[in-house]
């Protein structure tokens, strides 16, 4: 076998680069973090592209398709676009709509109530003879009032001055905005000039990468859009029925905020697992200030109907579109979640699942 100079060198600077970033790991792990926040409005914007692309390309196949008169073939592209936004906004707008005051009007019933339910509370105890007398009727003299105040105000004086605390806020606020706008008007450029950026980067691989290379990177990106577009889609599509299902069982119920606790759980779907857990822990947070029988009923409803949704919902909605086993699904949701959060969470399961197709396939052809 001939070895060829350029090979050496490749293997030497690699070798180097890879020394490198080893020995001065701190300092790479430092300018990649910095890298990424210059760049996080660019990754947002590139997000949300990618979202509003599949709504857009949904209101394109309507608006017009093949039409032959300039004027509308031109609007095709800004009108889809836009539509698609106006729609992603409508359902924040509901959500926000929903869920907030009622969650904001909960927290108040119950720090208002809680006094109340602390003396019954110790009334139980006392009469059931769990406490000696001596420490029964200190608790009975406690000003239970006063004392969730002087909690509150504990807590909120341990957040730092109120000075801090709204500098700290409106310096958040302000950046996650300016980070949001930014995003928004990268993707408005992205999705106009999609077609010319995707021949342009295609032209730009063909010319510094081998026609092999390509044609494995054009393919394991296409297996990602295809993961990616098909978990969005169907994540969504078993959401909406969830939370529709959830609202109508509570209607029949007559359990309160059926509406509410419906969307919530619809939106918390839209993390695999775990994500209806989290807005049914949220309705029993919610139900239990109206009636603790009503919350109780709710649990064996939400427990029936995650058996419903984990059986037959989305297996047939999810989980055949992708083709991954429910293990991985589950392995997927707990590394990413333990590794980036909610974001791990979302992100991994499309991701092992082209990880898995691309594996699948190469096994298979060398089979």
């Amino acid at each position: 076998m001939k070895i060829q100079w350029t090979t050496c060198w490749r293997v030497g600077v690699s070798a180097f680069l890879l020394f490198l970033a080893v020995h001065y790991w701190s300092g790479v792990a430092g300018l990649f973090t910095l890298l990424v926040g210059a760049a996080l409005p660019l990754l947002v914007g590139c997000a949300m592209a990618y979202v509003l692309n599949i709504l857009m390309s949904f209101y394109e196949n309507f608006y017009f398709p093949g039409t032959a008169k300039p004027l509308l073939a031109k609007s095709r592209r800004p009108v889809c676009m836009v539509g698609a936004g106006l729609t992603l906004l409508v359902v924040a707008a509901l959500m926000i709509g929903l869920v907030v005051p009622e969650l904001v009007s909960c927290i108040q019933v119950i720090f208002s109530d809680l006094p109340r339910v602390m003396k019954e509370l110790v009334q139980h105890v006392a009469d059931s003879e769990l406490l000696s007398e001596e420490m029964a009727k200190e608790l009975q003299a406690v000003d239970w009032q006063s004392r969730i105040g002087q909690i509150v105000n504990a807590f909120t004086s341990g957040l730092g001055s109120a000075m801090d605390v709204i500098i700290k806020t409106f310096t958040s606020v302000f950046s996650s905005a300016v980070t949001i706008f930014m995003g928004v008007i990268f993707s408005v450029y992205l999705l106009m000039g999609k077609e010319r950026l995707m021949h342009q980067g295609k032209k730009v691989m063909h010319r510094y990468l081998s026609d092999g290379l390509c044609v494995k990177i054009f393919y394991v990106l296409d297996v990602l859009n295809d993961c990616f577009h098909r978990y969005i889609v169907g994540q969504c599509t078993e959401a909406v029925i969830l939370g529709l299902l959830c609202s109508l069982g509570m209607l029949i119920l007559r359990l309160p905020y059926a509406t509410m606790v419906g969307a919530l759980v619809g939106f918390t779907a839209l993390i695999p697992v775990a994500g209806a857990y989290i807005g049914a822990a949220v309705g029993v947070f919610l139900i239990v200030t109206v009636s603790p029988l009503k919350a109780l009923i709710f649990l064996i409803f939400i427990a029936v109907l995650q058996q419903v949704e984990g059986n037959l919902i989305y297996p047939r909605v999810v989980g055949s579109s992708l083709g991954l086993p429910g293990l991985w699904v589950l392995a997927a949701v707990t590394v990413g979640g333990g590794i980036l959060g909610v974001p791990g969470m979302l992100l991994g399961v499309p991701i092992t699942a082209a990880a898995y197709r691309i594996v699948r396939d190469d096994v298979n052809r060398k089979d």
